[in-house]
């Protein structure tokens, strides 16, 4: 109960209440600024990684140049290296030997997505990263993706600033409340900046922890902060400007929500589908105990790489292919191909052990699927659906909402990425929809439902409980004892003593008011004192400091009381005469009271 009896001075920035401190907000922002910093630095480094990868590997040494969205561009000019798919075959699997070896002897917390990892750190582990993780992520993740892996890059940045966040309070020895906070901000400014996407990074920081619809309030304006530096650091250095470019898409006609709606339900079908596979594979792969865990990603890059001999677009990022969807440029059956396969080499690559995000593969597949289904309508009734490529945007949205359970940060990242922001509308239902139907599936293992199921949360709730409740609430556990009369002589309380079962001894004068307590353990030393017990009166024995409550006094502030002092019951006085004795109240009474409410919360909750 430590933690939520120190102070916290990041909250009362967050709650400042009736006042505001304005040099202590300073600091907190300039802390801030510099992690977001650090990860639009990151963010840099990493995206320079990424492309210096893809040219050195899969486009000099296997001739595969897969295209690029818009707004990224070549920082290298395109090699004439002829297209091998042997070799193809065995680079993923070469890539999965180095970043095995890297993420397992030096870091084997990086193995998998690393957005999941950040999500256990802040419910689990205190916000506490290791500060080598985001180092051996990003060098792990960029082999992954480059030599061919299928995987995203918010993973990988996600983990920078996260890691970054947590080093920093841990240096300045901030609570584990403020850590937590420090490393969510991190994870904004992550995403924020390697997406192009401020607002979503905010947004996605506070969001993805739960499964329910719920945030994490005090993350959001620390992690605005911070994604709104690397965001701005990192277009400076690569450009303003959206992820994709798209055409002037609008939805002007509500009949063409029942395309939308079929497309939603495919989507869930295929998330569903898409989770199991995912860890499905990854469960395979941990139960194989006759196979060192530095070759396991070697594994799954080789059965990577045999998807990629015959489908070379399901291999490595895939951003490239949705642009070309965004201007219906590819074939239905193409896109189908291009969903199925990224399920595959994603769930090979991470699932094994690889490094790797699973936003990225995870919108490629949704865009794939909903290009698919916009073109279809669009042959079939080409009036209705006159833009199919608006189903690409939409699809990215619904089908990460179905696997993630973050349907308001994915509606704007995705509007963010492409710049469409007129299909707010259809992507509200479709993301609508797919959350609700499948909101028992997570791609994030580490979500938990809500903050009351988050350890991270449970000093916070267990003091909401109590302050809501009154020493009055409990009155009817105030317990009546025996008042020891002051001038009582020792010998005369011994007598006594046997016949009472009470562990606390209220002493009062001739009127009735308690002057001072006593317990059982400040009688022990003179109870069988025989040459004191006809001169020592009660009154001499007694503390006359006592620690009181009265029937106005929240339930928190009392148990505070139980706690700092060490004692297990207190006199319950009256508000407007504290010498005014009305019982006693037992630690425990208190304590099988906030369990009580704890239960009718719990079971006033509705059910999955």
């Amino acid at each position: 109960m430590a933690a939520w009896m120190n102070g916290d001075k990041l909250r009362k920035i967050l709650h400042p209440g009736s006042g505001f401190n304005v040099p202590l907000a300073g600091k907190w922002a300039l802390k801030f600024i510099v992690v977001g910093l650090i990860a639009g630095l990151g963010s840099i480094v990493f995206h320079y990684l990424c492309q210096l990868g893809v040219h050195f590997f899969l486009d000099l040494m296997a001739g595969y140049r897969p295209p690029q969205p818009m707004g990224e561009h070549r920082l290298l000019p395109a090699s004439n290296t002829e297209f091998n798919r042997w070799i193809l075959l065995l680079l993923p699997a070469v890539g999965g030997i180095v970043s095995g070896w890297l993420v397992y002897t030096f870091a084997p917390e990086a193995e998998g997505h690393g957005t999941d990892a950040a999500i256990d750190a802040y419910h689990n582990k205190g916000g506490f990263i290791r500060s080598r993780v985001p180092i051996v992520k990003v060098l792990a993740s960029s082999i992954t993706m480059t030599t061919g892996g299928s995987g995203g890059r918010e993973g990988p940045i996600a983990q920078i600033g996260a890691g970054f966040g947590s080093y920093l309070a841990t240096k300045f020895k901030l609570s584990t409340r403020e850590r937590r906070i420090m490393m969510a901000a991190g994870i904004g400014a992550g995403v924020g900046s390697i997406f192009r996407a401020p607002l979503a990074g905010t947004l996605f920081a506070a969001e993805v922890l739960y499964r329910d619809p719920d945030f994490e309030s005090e993350v959001i304006i620390p992690a605005g902060i911070t994604s709104v530096v690397a965001y701005c650091l990192f277009c400076l250095k690569f450009g303003w400007g959206s992820l994709f470019e798209s055409p002037s898409f609008k939805f002007q006609n509500p009949v063409e929500l029942g395309p939308y709606l079929v497309l939603a339900l495919i989507l869930v079908g295929a998330g569903i589908l898409s989770i199991k596979i995912f860890y499905g594979t990854t469960r395979y792969f941990k139960k194989i105990n006759y196979i060192p865990n530095h070759l396991k990603p070697a594994i799954g890059g080789l059965l990577t790489g045999m998807v990629g001999f015959f489908w070379p677009q399901c291999l490595a990022f895939g951003y490239g292919y949705l642009q070309k969807a965004l201007f219906s440029e590819l074939a239905i059956g193409f896109l189908l191909a291009l969903a199925f396969g990224k399920m595959l080499t994603t769930a090979f690559t991470i699932g094994s052990g690889g490094s790797a995000g699973v936003f990225g593969p995870s919108v490629v597949i949704g865009g794939a699927l909903g290009g698919a289904v916009g073109q279809a309508f669009h042959d079939v009734m080409p009036a209705l659906v006159s833009q199919p490529g608006a189903f690409v945007v939409v699809g990215m949205a619904g089908f990460f909402t179905a696997v993630s359970n973050t349907p308001i940060s994915t509606i704007i990242i995705v509007s963010e990425m492409t710049n469409s922001y007129h299909l707010l509308l259809p992507s509200i239902l479709v993301c609508s929809v797919t959350y609700m139907a499948s909101r028992p599936w997570t791609i994030f293992d580490s979500q938990v439902k809500n903050k009351l199921e988050s350890p991270a949360h449970a000093g916070d709730f267990f003091v909401d409980v109590l302050e809501s409740f009154k020493v009055s609430d409990l009155i009817h556990a105030i317990k009546s004892v025996r008042v020891i009369p002051q001038n009582m002589l020792l010998i005369d309380f011994k007598q006594c003593f046997g016949e009472m079962t009470q562990h606390y001894f209220p002493v009062a004068d001739e009127h009735g008011r308690m002057i001072g307590i006593f317990s059982i353990n400040d009688v022990r030393g003179v109870l069988f004192a025989p040459e004191v017990e006809h001169l020592v009166i009660m009154k001499d024995i007694a503390t006359h400091d006592i620690i009181t409550t009265d029937p106005t006094e929240d339930l928190h502030s009392v148990l505070n009381k139980f706690t700092i002092k060490n004692i297990d019951s207190l006199p319950v006085v009256s508000k407007d005469d504290p010498a005014h004795l009305m019982g006693m109240l037992n630690r425990r009474e208190v304590i099988a009271f906030y369990n009580q409410k704890v239960k009718e919360k719990k079971s006033s909750r509705p059910e999955e």
